[in-house]
């Protein structure tokens, strides 16, 4: 059974940083994509990171580009997202997610093949 299993959660002041980690186990991961959402309080569930296969590739969203850094471990099955200069408004519950395709509109729609359960970040002001 394919798990994957976010970490790293929790509260921090404004500017601070987190790194969020997801253990992917079940199945090698190493030729799946894998990726970052996230879903704040009253609003729908946005993509926020991509990290391709052998890592060589990657994606964000505006709203985190130059702040937030997706990378993965060698055997491919961990993936973190460092996250820096952080806002009140990147609170949210973060999920870690993979599929086999390459980024494009699978990715930025969400309809992925695995997920995590979430672990809450809070960014105070």
């Amino acid at each position: 059974q394919v798990q994957l299993v976010e970490s790293g959660g929790g509260l921090v002041q404004a500017g601070g940083s987190l790194r969020l980690s997801c253990a992917a186990s079940g199945r090698a991961f190493n030729d799946y994509s894998m990726g970052w959402f996230r879903q704040a309080p009253g609003k729908e569930r946005e993509f926020v990171a991509y990290i391709s296969w052998s890592g060589s590739t990657t994606r964000y969203a505006d709203s985190v580009k130059g702040r937030f850094t997706i990378s993965r471990d060698r055997a491919g099955n961990t993936v973190y997202l460092q996250m820096s200069s952080l806002k009140p408004e990147d609170t949210a519950v973060y999920y870690c997610a993979s599929d086999q395709a390459r980024y494009g509109v699978t990715w930025t729609g969400g309809a992925l093949e695995h997920w995590g359960q979430g672990t809450l970040v809070t960014v105070s002001s």
